[in-house]
Parts: C-alpha cells; sequence; structure tokens
C-alpha cells in the first residue's frame, strides 16, 4: 500500500518547499488544511516559519492542536517537525514572552545565547553549518561525518530530557539541532533546503513510514 503524507498548511511560512522537497525524491505528499483529513495519513510532516505564539495561535484557532494528539500521540503516527515544527513540540517558550506549546516534549524554546563581541557569530542564524555531533539513527542512515544543513531561527529547543536529542550544532554556542521520541522527529534545520543531505533525510523518514 502507498503510504500517504500530509504537509500541514497552518499558515506559518511557505509549506511548498517541503512539498518540492519530497516530490524530488519522487514521493507524492500532499497539502493538509483541515483537521479532519489527518485519519486518513500514514506520516505527518508539521514545517513552520515565524513567531512560536503565533504559530500555537494558528494550530488552536484550526483545531490541529487536538487534532495532531490524537494522531500523533495517542495512534502513533510517524511524525516529522521541521524548524517551528520542533519548537511548537516544547512545553513552552520564551520568544515574546512565556507562550505554552503543545508540550509533546518536555522542555523550554530559548533564544539563542551567543557571545556579543563576537562579530563572526549573528543571531537570527541563517545559513549553512555543521552538525558537530549526531546519533546514528535510522533517520541519519547514509549520512557522512559533519554534514552540513541549513538553518533560519534565533531560538532553539532545551530539552528536559537529553536522550531524546540526536544532533547538536554550534553557532557561537552549542544547541539541539534534532530530536527523536519514539514516532516523533524534529529538526531544527530545514531538510527540504539542505539539497544532498537534507533529501537523504526526506528519503530516510518516508523508509520509516514504510516499515511502520
Amino acid at each position: 500500500m502507498k503510504a500517504i503524507i500530509g504537509v500541514i498548511d497552518f499558515g506559518m511560512g511557505n509549506i511548498q518547499s517541503v512539498i518540492n522537497g519530497f516530490e524530488a525524491i519522487g514521493k507524492e505528499v500532499i497539502k493538509i488544511d483541515s483537521p479532519s483529513s489527518l485519519s486518513k495519513l500514514h506520516g505527518i510532516v508539521l514545517p513552520g516559519v515565524g513567531a512560536f505564539a503565533q504559530g500555537m495561535e494558528n494550530l488552536k484557532k484550526l483545531g490541529f492542536d487536538d487534532a495532531l494528539y490524537e494522531e500523533i500521540i495517542i495512534k502513533k503516527k510517524p511524525f516529522l517537525g521541521v524548524c517551528m515544527g520542533l519548537e511548537l513540540l516544547a512545553t513552552s517558550s520564551s520568544e515574546h514572552g512565556e507562550h505554552l506549546g503543545l508540550n509533546w516534549i518536555k522542555g523550554k524554546v530559548e533564544l539563542m545565547k551567543v557571545d556579543s563581541d563576537n562579530k563572526n557569530v549573528r543571531i537570527p542564524h541563517i545559513g549553512w553549518n555543521n552538525l558537530k555531533n549526531f546519533s546514528k539513527t535510522e533517520f541519519f542512515s547514509g549520512i557522512d561525518e559533519n554534514p552540513d544543513f541549513y538553518f533560519v531561527h534565533s531560538y532553539c529547543l532545551v530539552p528536559e530530557d537529553a536522550s531524546i536529542i540526536t544532533s547538536i550544532c554550534n553557532h557561537g554556542v552549542d544547541f539541539v539541532s534534532s530530536i527523536q521520541k519514539e514516532n516523533i522527529i524534529a529538526t531544527q534545520f530545514h531538510p527540504e533546503k539542505s539539497q544532498g543531505n537534507g533529501l537523504k533525510l526526506l528519503s530516510n523518514w518516508y523508509r520509516l513510514i514504510d516499515n511502520a
């Protein structure tokens, strides 16, 4: 049976690049703008860019928060979060005040702390950067050491449970660049914008769905 993959459209960023990324590896995905469509999916992707509070507001307003909980946490469907799609999983964020997240991952999203005297390190963190360490999970299968990925962010997740961290990156300071907890995988970087390495990760994630 052909896996049905849905990319959540909740009004936070251009999701077409994610769709294009999957199409580049020969996989068809569909845009999902209604929670009622989640039940037919075999795998779910939540991308996003922008402010945390607005992201949570949009998810709740559209009814995605409860529907995603049912499909991801209760039914354990494979999930891939990208950038904001990682951050929204947290308990809370300090971006422009204190805001509650989905609380699937215990922890807080905080502003990256870098040395203001280091003129080579700027916030937001935009551009290519290498992972200094990553776990040899199925998601990272076939990825060479010191791989580079594309980032666009100012905040990062600080999880309570360090065992869920699957990669670390450094931008003036070490920060969490990806996590995995059971069926939940999420990246701070953008696989869909990371050329060969990113497309390999999308292929690996799709293969996890086929094996689920």
